[in-house]
């Protein structure tokens, strides 16, 4: 099986050289280089962060993790967990503060993946 080539274009702003690229092939090269996790909230001038959204970004950053270490996609980990996938990415991007059973849920399943690997 052949990989799709990706043709990107270039642009130069503002001095300086960048590449352009429809946001599904940027979002997918993301993806496979693994490198993606939501940002923490910015600090104040005293150097403290909001609770609950530092609490949220931490959750979603361990679920991501411990998601693709297993190798599951998102669509795999929300069927394992009996949550729907739309739930789980806005869980992953920090958006979302899920409840105690969803978390749960979602444990489980990871605990059951990690078992079987």
């Amino acid at each position: 099986m052949k990989a799709e080539t990706i043709t990107p274009e270039y642009r130069t702003v503002k001095g300086r050289r960048m590449v352009l690229l429809p946001v599904a092939d940027f979002e997918d090269l993301v993806r496979k280089a693994d490198l993606w996790e939501p940002a923490l909230p910015a600090a104040d001038a005293d150097g403290n962060r909001p609770a609950d959204e530092y609490a949220a970004v931490s959750q979603a950053r361990a679920i991501l993790r411990a998601r693709r270490r297993l190798g599951l996609s998102q669509a795999e980990l929300a069927r394992r967990s009996g949550i729907r996938p739309e739930t789980l990415n806005r869980i992953e991007h920090g958006r979302n503060k899920p409840s105690v059973p969803t978390i749960a849920k979602i444990e489980r399943a990871l605990q059951r993946a990690q078992r079987g690997h």
